[in-house]
């Protein structure tokens, strides 16, 4: 077996890179590329070198997932997965959670994730007297797959001393029958205050939060996986205190063998003013990338901020921060040069954040200084031109065209989703665009997500928005390079060259030369992080 120092030439078909359109082999020493070429020539160069050859297979950059949740991903893996998967109706859903209620759930409380209540045949979405009679008095949680509202049965409500009289927070919102009682649904800022520890700069939420030592565990779990699907770099796009304890606890038991870039939830940003951090602290596997803050709600959840209301409720959507609110986010972070990464999904949302960049550039001009706008996935012409002056970055959805299918039309309409997870659009009007799933609230794998985006066709075979169709080759760069640069790592990944850090996919076919519906179906045959190989298949 090779050491890590030892050159290593990974010789296949072909090499995915500009730098190198003739390559069908890649060298590396240490955590580097060295060089991409002839093989011949290559073994030439380095006569000691180790030699995988990989026969037919294809030579890609590291797939690297720019907005995803992967502390919360660990921390799912120590809930009840209520996702269609496993339970397709509301039976079975209440059936599984009256299983874990009557066991032994863990603190007292059952959470269970990934509830969507678009493809429940029921039509309705589930109350907290449904949980009620199946869970008696132990106090249950059930989160939406798009993480922005969830359900609680009437214990976790007299838990949270929430009763028919109380008042939501500002940013959020209470769920009521037609007789003004709270029918257990909790929206935005009411969800997260009692969930999340992000909520509360104390980090003291209704649910308990859960041990370290399972979520380490857990994280390790989460990663091997992730590995498997051919992601090398991520970036946490909503991470508190003890979201990077738990990747500092990993890394000192040498579990985190995945890039990982995190979003400081703004709650806590003045503890990093204070030590004076700026975005890009860190090292190649741990790292600051900026500050997070959300304006609106979701696009699977209808609470999206909108200009004119959605097709479904009829509802503008939720703004989640007041534009006061905003404004101090952004002039405090973009004051002290850090990256102000905004969640907008709506264009009002949009908007709104695109107001206050200006405002913030205008009085404080940060020259470089990329801001991004997260999800970013109702657009027109005049956002595409406000982004492109202030050089912000956007990172929309991926993989929501599958993820929704036909749902996005009878949300939105037809007119509207021509100009939703827009990166044609992006991309035509010089906007940095990277690769986002947002997992969990979408599936993680970026083949399926680059797939998403050449073909538009969601999981039940309806087309959605094909104007805003990109080519194989512009969908791979989004997942490579483009969330290299919404990171701020464009000078060390992304793309295979030499001097660039050893991150990259053996995969078996050609995603660029596979017919368009095949790419998802690619397998992944190694993962390569700092020239080690972190998964390998069996």
């Amino acid at each position: 077996m090779d050491t890590p120092e030892q050159p290593r030439i990974v010789r296949g078909r072909r090499i995915l890179t500009s730098a190198a359109e003739s390559a069908d082999a890649i060298a590396t020493i240490g955590d580097r590329i060295v060089a991409l070429g002839d093989t011949n020539d290559l073994l030439r160069q380095f006569p000691t070198a180790w030699i995988d050859d990989r026969g037919d297979a294809v030579i890609s950059p590291g797939f690297h997932d720019a907005h995803l949740h992967l502390a919360m991903a660990a921390d799912n893996e120590l809930k009840l997965d209520v996702s269609p998967s496993q339970a397709s109706t509301l039976t079975q859903l209440l059936d599984k959670i009256g299983a874990a209620a009557k066991g032994d759930p863990a603190q007292g409380w059952v959470r269970a994730v990934g509830y969507d209540d678009a493809k429940m045949p029921e039509g309705r979405v589930l109350t907290r007297w449904d949980l009620d009679t199946v869970t008696g008095n132990v106090p249950t949680i059930v989160l939406h797959v798009a993480c922005h509202w969830g359900v609680v049965n009437s214990a976790a409500l007299a838990a949270g001393g929430i009763t028919d009289n109380s008042e939501p927070p500002s940013g959020g919102d209470f769920g009521r029958d037609g007789t003004g009682r709270l029918n257990g649904i909790l929206y935005e800022r009411a969800l997260t205050d009692f969930a999340y520890a992000q909520g509360d700069v104390d980090g003291r939420t209704v649910v308990p939060e859960l041990g370290l030592d399972e979520r380490i565990t857990a994280l390790g779990n989460v990663i091997r996986r992730w590995h498997a699907a051919g992601l090398t770099s991520v970036c946490d796009a909503f991470a508190g205190p003890a979201d990077i304890r738990l990747f500092e606890a990993a890394r000192e038991q040498g579990l985190l063998t995945m890039r990982v870039g995190f979003l400081l939830a703004a709650e806590h940003y003045d503890s990093v003013h204070r030590l004076g951090l700026r975005s890009g602290f860190g090292d190649d596997h741990l790292r600051f990338v900026g500050v997070k803050a959300l304006v609106d709600g979701a696009v699977g959840g209808r609470t999206l901020l909108l200009e004119e209301p959605d097709h479904d409720t009829g509802h503008h959507g939720i703004q989640v921060l007041t534009r006061e609110e905003l404004a101090e986010v952004v002039q405090k972070v973009h004051g002290d040069g850090n990256r102000v990464c905004v969640h907008a999904n709506g264009d009002r949302a949009i908007r709104l954040v695109l107001d206050e960049f200006e405002t913030a550039q205008k009085q404080m001009p940060r020259p470089g200084l990329r801001h991004r706008i997260e999800h970013c996935s109702v657009v027109d012409e005049d956002i595409l031109r406000r982004m492109h002056e202030l050089s912000a970055i956007a990172v929309p959805f991926g993989n929501y065209v599958h993820q929704h299918g036909g749902h996005l039309i009878d949300w939105y309409g037809e007119q509207r989703v021509e100009r939703m997870f827009a990166h044609r659009a992006f991309l035509d009007a010089g906007v940095t665009v990277a690769g986002s799933s947002d997992f969990p609230c979408g599936a993680v794998e970026p083949l399926l997500a680059m797939q998403s985006m050449v073909t538009r066709t969601g999981w039940d075979g309806a087309l959605v928005g094909a104007s805003q169709r990109v080519s194989p080759a512009e969908a791979l760069a989004i997942y490579t390079a483009g969330s290299a640069v919404a990171t701020g790592e464009e000078d060390r990944k992304g793309t295979l060259a030499a001097g660039r850090l050893a991150d990259f996919v053996v995969l078996d076919e050609d995603p660029l030369d596979v017919p368009h519906d095949q790419i998802s179906k690619i397998g992944v045959q190694s993962t390569f992080v700092g020239g080690v190989e972190v998964y390998a298949r069996d």
